[in-house]
């Protein structure tokens, strides 16, 4: 029998039933692509997060993300949440470093009120015209006014007020079918009475994940939109999925930095016979 260390850690919420869950597993040697897999369909959150000592001396950490379905190539959340616990681990350390196959450096740092902040590549998107299958955003008929996309399978979805985003129902087949695995990032403006500035929901069904709770690869790509729209280089967004979850967004050149609090909701041993 192997037993592995095994955290669940929600990242950007204060508790349970907050935030984006990640299940995060320190490994002393990677295990098999397809253990890993199989892992990660069992956990059964958006993304399982696996690392080892980076033996390159480039990075702390060697870092990868599973979803239920497949390995990819970047996740935010689950970054966060492995940075939580290496810090908590590591007190006297302020900084952890990750290195990654597809998504360059890595980094997460404590921040002030007890705040963790992950580093990520800013992925600025271009303006292009709107598909024809975009109506498959929401079985109601309420459209974007705007797409924008970057080539790493991210799709900007702008909308004009808020309750579009809250009341979106998407055809997720239909999603699946247009654009396999992307990410579909409906965004809009905050109302002017809420405490943040931008709002979103995010959808990943052809990763397996018909909405993701909160997503930091797609702030990855919204925070270089919105500091361009909004003439400064921070905000404050919310992500409106069920559990919900806030993101203190920054750019500096051409790193993304989004803060906000971790909880380690349980620990045990993930044991494989």
């Amino acid at each position: 029998m192997t037993k592995l260390p095994y955290f669940h850690i929600n990242a950007f919420g204060d508790g349970p039933f907050k935030g984006n869950q990640a299940a995060v597993m320190p490994l002393e040697k990677w295990l098999d692509d397809d253990i890993l897999q199989a892992i990660g369909e069992e956990n059964n959150f958006a993304e399982t997060a696996f690392f080892i000592p980076d033996s390159s001396g480039k990075a702390d950490y060697e870092l990868r993300w599973f979803t239920p379905a497949l390995e990819i190539a970047l996740c935010g959340h689950a970054t966060l949440a492995s940075g939580f616990y290496l810090l908590n681990q590591n007190p006297d350390k302020g900084c952890i470093t990750f290195r990654t196959r597809k998504a360059g450096i890595l980094s997460v740092k404590r921040t002030e009120n007890d705040e963790y902040a992950v580093a990520l590549p800013a992925y600025p998107p271009k303006q292009e015209d709107m598909p024809d299958w975009a109506s498959a955003l929401d079985i109601n008929g309420i459209l974007p006014k705007e797409h924008h996309f970057h080539e790493g399978r991210y799709h900007i979805f702008l909308f004009e007020k808020a309750e579009q985003i809250l009341s979106l129902k998407p055809h997720f087949a239909g999603l699946i079918d247009a654009a396999g695995d992307s990410q579909f990032i409906c965004s809009a403006p905050a109302d002017a009475q809420t405490d943040y500035d931008v709002i979103s929901r995010v959808f990943v069904p052809g990763a397996g994940v018909n909405e993701d709770s909160v997503t930091g690869s797609a702030h990855a790509v919204l925070t270089p939109y919105w500091t361009d729209r909004l003439v400064r280089n921070n905000f404050t967004a919310y992500q409106a999925s069920r559990r919900g979850g806030t993101l203190n967004c920054a750019i500096e050149g051409d790193t993304v930095w989004l803060g906000g609090k971790c909880a380690k909701i349980i620990e045990g041993v993930f044991s494989i016979i």
